[in-house]
């Protein structure tokens, strides 16, 4: 199986075990992006209208234009003509963008709290930058100056051609013929020279900038939305969540392999036994409001572990436990007495040294004490021949099995052997041998010990 396969299967492990906490989690992200709406972005609306610049003109005069558009000159008259109550010109600078399209077309827009102040503010600029525009190409005195210099100077020229031309020789002689012909070419030299000054005079080709239109009101609210908001807000909150079940699995110390457990425990492996997988009865100390949530929210079982494999029939479950008990017996001396050594909270671990001391009849005799794995203690030796420590692969740490082999050696018990149990699909079949639960449980918990008490 590939990498990727393990992770997508994590994925909807994750969904399938935590859909209630991504569920309230996804929740809380959509109110936060309410609120985002609410505080910082509140609704806005874009409005946009669009000047057209007759002639030809250069990629770089088009920005030029549109740093105009957008600079103060423009944007500070707009403000106080709108007259709006705290906004400034430096405000509306913000509020305001201009670029260049295809077609020599400056498109202006103006972003406002309301559909209308947003046409306003649009309408307003594209008038005022049209304004200043023919404003500057107005009041260019030295451009228009030497166009007009040179217009001067062509037709002097030509009224001096014509008194060259009539003062000329009237005969017919190839020289006077020559000098009338070169001064009509002359002529016809300026005349061509003049149009094309006319032509690429910069006052015909880029004055007259035309409003295309008033700006349309805008129906929707400008990006980002207070639904984008919602929903990016749910969407972080629930990758966020995810990412983070995926993370915590990456950096888990649980150790899961029986050889790993028996190395923490410096013991040896006796067998291992299955549990039929149900879900735990809630007990007295779990009542607190704390436990109630982590309930609801589906947060007070593992979602990492193994996806229990279908049970077996109700007589090869209970062969694993009859052989663990054979082991026992040839193991130790008689009298024959172990302290049966649980993590408290592994309720997997708890139900299989209930049905070991079911299958064990008192021989040997079987005392179930439940450790605490933060501050293990255990009851001080008595007739017992040691300790057996019963656990579920893949809840615990080096560290925490390490504490509880520490834990038995102070109590002078030594752990003489691991049982593991595994939770499996399905309940199995009562059969008539077997006793009810209530029996199970009211043997297994002979001697019940947490925290130092036995």
């Amino acid at each position: 199986m590939s990498d990727d396969t393990i992770r997508l299967a994590m994925v909807g492990q994750i969904l399938r075990r935590r859909w209630r906490l991504l569920a309230v989690l996804t929740l809380v992200g959509a109110l936060v992006g309410y609120g985002t709406s609410v505080v910082l972005f509140p609704p806005r609306y874009t409005a946009s209208t669009s000047v057209l610049l007759p002639g030809q003109w250069e990629e770089r005069e088009l920005l030029t234009q549109v740093d105009i558009a957008t600079s103060s000159s423009v944007v500070d008259p707009v403000a106080s003509q709108l007259g709006w109550s705290g906004v400034s010109g430096a405000d509306l600078r913000d509020r305001v963008t201009a670029k260049a399209a295809d077609g020599n077309i400056i498109k202006i827009s103006g972003t406002a709290d309301s559909p209308k102040h947003a046409q306003q503010l649009s309408d307003r600029l594209a008038q005022q930058f049209v304004r200043f525009a023919a404003r500057i190409a107005g009041g260019n005195t030295d451009a228009a100056t030497v166009p007009e210099t040179l217009r001067k100077q062509v037709v002097e020229t030509n009224r001096r051609i014509t008194e060259l031309a009539d003062a000329a020789d009237p005969g017919q002689s190839v020289e006077s013929v020559q000098a009338r012909t070169e001064l009509e070419k002359l002529r016809t030299s300026l005349e061509e020279a003049m149009t094309k000054l006319d032509q690429a005079d910069p006052a015909n080709n880029k004055g007259g900038m035309v409003v295309m239109g008033s700006a349309a009101r805008p129906t929707g609210e400008a990006p980002p939305t207070r639904t984008q908001l919602i929903a990016a807000g749910a969407l972080l909150f629930f990758l966020f969540a995810v990412i983070g079940h995926l993370a915590a699995v990456r950096r888990n110390r649980r150790l899961r392999s029986e050889p790993e457990i028996a190395a923490a425990l410096g013991s040896t492996l006796i067998g291992t036994v299955d549990v039929a997988g149900e879900r735990p009865a809630h007990r007295p100390e779990d009542r607190a409001p704390r436990d109630r949530i982590r309930r609801l929210l589906g947060v007070d079982t593992r979602w990492d572990l193994p996806t229990p494999q279908p049970s077996g029939d109700e007589a090869g479950m209970r062969i694993r436990y009859r052989r663990v008990c054979t082991r026992l017996r040839d193991q130790l001396p008689a009298p024959r007495e172990l302290l049966v050594v649980v993590p408290d909270g592994d309720e997997i671990a708890r139900r299989a040294a209930g049905h070991l001391v079911t299958e064990a009849k008192s021989d040997p005799v079987l005392r179930v004490v439940e450790v605490s794995v933060d501050r293990p203690m255990v009851p001080d030796r008595g007739s017992e021949s040691g300790a057996l420590v019963v656990l579920s692969a893949g809840s615990w740490t080096a560290g925490e099995l390490a504490g509880i082999a520490e834990a038995c050696a102070d109590g002078r018990h030594q752990v003489v052997g691991i049982v593991v149990a595994g939770a499996v699909r399905g309940r199995p079949t009562r059969s008539a041998e077997q006793p009810p639960d209530d029996a199970t449980l009211a043997l297994a918990v002979s001697g019940h010990a947490r925290g130092g008490s036995a």
